[in-house]
């Protein structure tokens, strides 16, 4: 635990003089690094501890890490009440420029399904520059950033073509698997144009051939002869009741219209899943929120978040809301509230079954058993769409 404050982050008084003057905080993608605040809230104090005795924990047994530590750590009484002064405020607003005062930006992978944590990043370190640099996975490195300091919306990666073979297929929605029929239809790396979308298909030198990412990315430009892309979704990912078809961007940008209901109430939504649940008749979408409540005596009542379930309804497509208003198809949306850390308990599930703690995102829709299973057991509330959503037969898009 001592690891998180490094040299050039302590107080002034206790900083060496060959300690830098400024440094970034970061995490791969920014679920990441939520979750180490996170780990931070629930463990300041055995980290305050360990700082001011110069020993660690008895739960850290791992020998290469005490080995570590016990080169470097040193008693230190002035850091550890440093510490226990700004982590025992309520109000954890900025908390990261308190503890890391010297930090300029925070690196961290904001694009896609990402953009969601940018208002709870905003609140952890009082508004400091969000920098995505690069874009990558566990098969290769694809593209950097050449402006890292754009705003998150803006951001483009320019592909690095000694990276992998990099080929592209032209969107298709509803497109199945790569068959010897559509093969034509890949796109050499010189060939894609601007404004189009494309899945990203690679070849590697670890061996995998033609690989599908999953990645669904729009052409912006060029820098020389390199394309560059605005990553636009994962493909595949979602929600259906019966001919409705709902997309991750899709669903993102519905809860984040509803989140505004929350602002009034200091609230944000900090983790979301969601899942078809077709066990009722008829059917209807399930959206698990997380909520950050920044003030315990302001909290969103319960017509509150039944409102936040109409307004995901409002922003889905024509066709969803067709078959909730005119067919009775799909019924009302629900939102269930869990309990704070539970996403993390999903994480830590996912990563038991082998996933990477670097590579791992919050699935945004889930239908595999034990996961529901363990986000139903941290249900603290349930709130039901209370209307209708507006539909008429002429309003399509």
């Amino acid at each position: 635990m001592c690891g998180l404050l490094p040299e050039h982050v302590y107080p002034d008084a206790m900083r060496s003089p060959g300690a830098r003057t400024s440094a970034p905080v970061g995490a791969v993608f920014a679920s990441g690094l939520l979750r180490a605040i996170k780990f931070l809230q629930l463990n300041w104090r055995e980290l305050a501890l360990d700082i001011e005795s110069g020993t660690l924990n008895k739960r850290i047994n791992d020998p290469s890490i005490k080995d570590c530590m016990a080169k470097i750590l040193k008693p230190n009484p002035e850091l550890a009440d440093f510490i226990r002064f700004q982590c025992s405020k309520e109000n954890w607003e900025g908390i990261i420029t308190r503890i890391w005062p010297n930090t300029k930006y925070l690196d961290v992978i904001v694009t896609g399904a990402m953009a969601q944590y940018i208002p709870t990043l905003d609140y952890f370190s009082g508004g400091l520059p969000l920098a995505c640099t690069m874009y990558a996975s566990s098969e290769c490195y694809f593209g950097l950033n050449l402006n890292p300091m754009c705003k998150p919306s803006e951001v483009s990666y320019t592909i690095l073509p000694n990276m992998a073979y990099f080929e592209f297929l032209p969107h298709q929605p509803h497109s199945s698997g790569l068959t010897r029929d559509s093969l034509p239809e890949l796109v050499d790396l010189a060939e894609v144009e601007v404004g189009k979308e494309y899945e990203l298909v690679i070849t590697t030198y670890a061996g995998l051939y033609r690989y599908r990412v999953g990645d669904i990315l729009r052409v912006t430009g060029f820098h020389n002869s390199a394309p560059q892309f605005h990553f636009v979704r994962r493909k595949n990912v979602l929600l259906s009741i019966d001919s409705d078809k709902t997309d991750e961007t899709e669903l993102q940008k519905a809860v984040e219209n509803a989140s505004q209901l929350l602002r009034e109430f200091n609230t944000s939504v900090v983790e979301y899943t969601s899942y078809a649940d077709v066990k009722t008749i008829p059917g209807h979408y399930v959206i698990y929120w997380e909520l950050l409540i920044k003030d315990s005596t302001n909290s969103p009542s319960e017509k509150v978040l039944s409102e936040c379930s109409l307004a995901i309804e409002e922003s889905l497509n024509s066709v969803y809301r067709q078959g909730r208003v005119r067919y009775n198809s799909i019924g009302p949306l629900e939102i269930r509230l869990v309990k704070n850390g539970t996403f993390e308990e999903l994480m830590d599930y996912a990563i038991s079954r082998g996933a990477s703690i670097n590579q791992y995102k919050v699935p945004r829709c889930v239908n595999f058993t034990p996961i529901t299973e363990l986000l139903d057991s941290r249900v603290v509330s349930t709130h039901f769409s209370p209307g209708l959503p507006r539909w008429t037969s002429e309003t399509r898009r």
